[in-house]
């Protein structure tokens, strides 16, 4: 686990570095795609292959997060996570809440798929959120769990 970590971590920082110039929203799409994209690629295939899954999906992570994180502006932040916290907290399994920023035009759903208590007794969410910038979609999958104060955090 500490070689998978370690590969994310060295192929993160070399993307986030391939960059020319990047603004502080696409070099954190980048880390934050990355880092999804690690995780979501550890989860795949067991010895050699998960290293080689964790690389594949930290790279198609962060492509994709820079993109996001490129054209979200504060407002669409605000407005998305808003929405995150709201759904997460009120709406069933399966009812999707949706945001749109009047003034970039880009909009999303998040939509619970999944409620679930861990041993721990923390509540805990799965979700699927789709963000549109311009007419295209892009769709994410996560899990995200009630912190003490209240607030939602996403974890995977």
């Amino acid at each position: 686990m500490k070689k998978l970590l370690a590969l994310m971590l060295v192929l993160t920082l070399s993307l986030a570095g391939c960059a020319t110039s990047p603004g502080p929203k696409e070099t954190g799409g980048t880390l934050i795609g990355a880092a999804g994209g690690g995780l979501l690629g550890a989860q795949v295939g067991k010895g050699r292959g998960q290293l080689i899954a964790v690389a594949v999906g930290t790279l198609a992570g962060a492509l994709i997060g820079q993109e996001v994180g490129r054209t979200l502006d504060r407002a669409d932040q605000m407005y998305m996570q808003r929405n995150a916290q709201q759904a997460l907290e009120y709406n069933r399994s399966q009812q999707p809440s949706t945001w749109h920023n009047p003034d970039s035009g880009n909009s999303g759903t998040l939509t619970p798929t999944r409620t679930y208590q861990t041993v721990q007794g923390q509540n805990c969410r799965e979700y699927v959120q789709t963000v549109n910038i311009g007419g295209q979609p892009q769709q994410a999958y996560g899990t995200a769990c009630r912190q003490p104060d209240g607030t939602w955090m996403i974890v995977r």
